[in-house]
């Protein structure tokens, strides 16, 4: 499993989770394996000044991603998700405590950012 999740800077699981997905400054990608994270790394969301969410999600899905943490996003975007079969989660706080929480399936789903409408 791979988890991709929206940070607000760049300091991986101790960041706190960007609550708009496609301006966050960073993605943490995080490797799963047995249920423990095997090893994680931080890369820039480029895109954040340049497209909004569905121009972001195009960024992280080329990290191999098949699940999504963030605070907040917009219909356009978790439909790009959904097609890529991509599972969405949202959460407020630190990513080490949404990626735990997620792991003992304790996230659920997200509802559309009302800011945000569908992708452009």
């Amino acid at each position: 499993m791979r988890i991709g999740v929206t940070l607000e800077d760049d300091k991986g699981l101790k960041s706190n989770i960007s609550m708009h997905f496609g301006q966050c400054s960073h993605f943490l990608i995080a490797e799963i394996e047995n249920g423990v994270i095997k090893s994680s790394k931080v890369v820039p969301n480029n895109t954040q000044h340049g497209g909004g969410g569905c121009v972001a999600v195009d960024a992280i899905l080329e990290h191999n991603i098949t699940h999504v943490i963030a605070g907040g996003m917009g219909m356009g975007a978790q439909q790009k998700f959904a097609a890529a079969n991509v599972a969405v989660f949202g959460f407020s706080g630190l990513a080490r405590d949404a990626i735990s929480k997620m792991l003992n399936d304790n996230l659920t789903g997200l509802s559309a950012c009302k800011d945000h409408g569908d992708c452009h």
